[in-house]
């Protein structure tokens, strides 16, 4: 298969979503994750760039510090109904022994009338979830309980 430079696709599964992103960096390949999980949620081609937030998530690994920025992401739609086609990972350090993810987010508030629903994502798990490196790409592989 012939991947364009970034990017993800959705994988077989019986029950829940599973997804595959990937890129030529961590951080393109955490934002191809999230973009993959507001693509099961709605259309995120109708959001516009109003809202903009800062988020920090931190992980003792990368594949807990994927977990958390998903989950924050998640929790931000839940509580606030914001989605964030936008964005941009302005770093993936490692420090204190801990991976910590800072990120600038925009997007707006979800709008049934505006926006059109898809699928209700539940929850990010860890089952089936890795990151690796191939060659001089990042792939990542998430379920998402819906």
């Amino acid at each position: 298969m012939i991947r364009k430079n970034s990017g993800f696709k959705y994988l077989e599964h019986t029950a829940d979503v599973y997804i595959e992103a990937w890129g030529p960096t961590l951080e393109e390949v955490f934002k191809q994750c999230a973009l993959a999980m507001y693509d099961i949620m709605t259309d995120i081609n109708t959001f516009s760039r109003k809202i903009s937030r800062t988020i920090k998530v931190e992980g003792e690994g990368l594949k807990l510090l994927l977990y958390e920025w998903l989950e924050e992401l998640l929790f931000i739609f839940g509580t606030e109904y914001l989605i964030f086609p936008e964005i941009e990972i302005k770093s993936i350090t490692w420090k204190d022994r801990k991976y910590i993810l800072h990120a600038e987010c925009k997007g707006e508030k979800f709008n049934l009338s505006k926006h059109p629903p898809k699928t209700e994502v539940k929850a990010v798990t860890l089952n089936m979830m890795e990151i690796k490196k191939e060659k001089n790409t990042y792939i990542a592989r998430v379920v998402f309980d819906i």
